[in-house]
């Protein structure tokens, strides 16, 4: 078997995780960001139970923070556990992490970002991510996270097995804080809801 066979597993660790068969076949908008040629594209996906805007709402925050291990990747700062008003008005060319531009999005749909600052990419290539949002059920949702960058070629095949590991403990990561995030969010805003019905004037008891 040859190194290129033993390293990409298309179905495999550590480039698919949570992903179903279905999901891996897809196009998804990172994968026009990316020129023609062999490819490197991991996938990662879980349900979370929150709705698909709220999930959303939480995917733009990562224009100010990572939301995974902020001590490696964020110099220390805590990426933000509470929402950042005016981080859902997106528009093409925003910052995302640091390294990131905005490439395209759709409202409570998807956000595509790209690589570009100049150093990450002479290492990585022409990175791009997107970040899918559907509806699961009546209140929650599928988050799927497809990253797509050219094949490396001989020695740079070891260096992209590597980093995927590195990519998956990352991505891993903030797919759970945003989860967790949303889900939390999500819990507190049927508790509001829950205690305005509670109070309404409909159900007090007639004297």
């Amino acid at each position: 078997m040859s190194l290129k066979e033993t390293l990409f597993s298309p179905t495999g660790l550590p480039f698919v995780r949570g992903s179903t068969k279905a999901e891996f076949c897809e196009t998804f908008p990172c994968d026009i960001e990316v020129g023609d040629g062999p490819r490197t594209e991991p996938h990662r996906a879980m349900d979370i139970e929150a709705p698909p805007y709220l999930v959303f709402r939480w995917l733009c925050q990562i224009r100010v923070g990572p939301y995974s291990y902020d001590l490696l990747n964020n110099l220390g700062r805590q990426s933000p556990r509470t929402l950042t008003p005016g981080l859902e008005r997106l528009a093409v060319g925003q910052r995302f992490m640091t390294l990131f531009t905005l490439a395209s999005f759709v409202y409570d749909e998807h956000v595509t970002i790209r690589l570009s600052r100049w150093i990450p990419r002479l290492l990585l290539g022409d990175l791009a991510i997107s970040y899918v949002v559907r509806p699961r059920g009546e209140h929650g949702s599928r988050l799927i996270v497809k990253l797509t960058l050219p094949r490396a070629k001989r020695l740079g095949l070891v260096f992209q097995y590597a980093t995927g590991w590195l990519d998956l403990l990352m991505v891993s990561k903030q797919m759970n804080n945003i989860r967790r995030l949303s889900e939390s969010h999500w819990a507190a805003v049927q508790l509001a809801m829950r205690h305005d019905a509670d109070a309404s004037p409909s159900n007090e008891k007639v004297a």
